[in-house]
C-alpha cells in the first residue's frame, strides 16, 4: 500500500528524510526518471526509558498478508535508532496508515529469515542493504502484525 502525497501530515522540525523525500517526489518537473513513492506509515511506540509515547515516520515494506517490514537504517549511521529501542522493549506498538490507526505487536526477524527478509527489501528499495555495509553494524529489522 502506497500512502498519496495528500495524505501526508504538514511538515514540522524533526520530520524524517523518507517522507520530506516522498513530498519533494510531489514537486519533481514533468518526465523526470521517477520511482514509486514510498509507502510511509507513523510508528507510535511507547518510550523504552521515559514511558511516553513517541511517533516515528518510516518507510515500510508491505507484505501480502497485511503485516509490515521496517528497518531501523538510521541513515546508516553507527548507531540504532531508538524507535528500534521502543521496540524490543514494549513490542505492543500502533501505526497509523492513511489517516487509520491499527494496533501492531512488532517481532524481530531473527538470522533464521534474516536474508529471505532482505531480498524482500531489496525488491522495492534496490540497494538499501548498502545502509547495512556503510553503517558497520546488523541493522534490527522487525515484522510488524496488525492485532485485533
Amino acid at each position: 500500500m502506497v500512502l498519496p502525497h495528500a495524505s501526508l501530515p504538514p511538515r514540522r522540525p524533526g520530520h524524517h528524510a523518507a517522507a520530506r523525500a516522498d513530498d519533494d517526489a510531489a514537486h519533481r518537473r514533468p518526465g523526470a526518471a521517477q520511482r514509486p513513492a514510498a509507502a510511509l506509515l507513523v510508528l507510535h511506540t511507547i518510550g523504552a526509558k521515559s514511558g511516553q509515547e513517541r511517533d516515528t515516520t518510516l518507510m515500510y515494506c508491505p507484505e501480502p498478508d497485511g503485516r509490515m517490514l521496517v528497518t531501523g537504517s538510521n541513515f546508516a549511521r553507527g548507531s540504532h535508532p531508538a524507535w528500534t529501542a521502543n521496540l524490543l522493549r514494549n513490542p505492543d506498538a500502533a501505526v497509523s496508515v492513511l489517516g487509520r490507526r491499527i494496533p501492531v505487536h512488532a517481532v524481530p526477524i531473527g538470522d533464521d529469515e534474516r536474508e529471505a527478509v532482505w531480498r524482500e527489501l531489496e525488491e522495492h528499495w534496490p540497494g538499501y542493504r548498502g545502509y547495512e555495509r556503510a553503517s558497520g553494524r546488523v541493522l534490527r529489522i522487525f515484522r510488524l502484525t496488525p492485532v485485533s
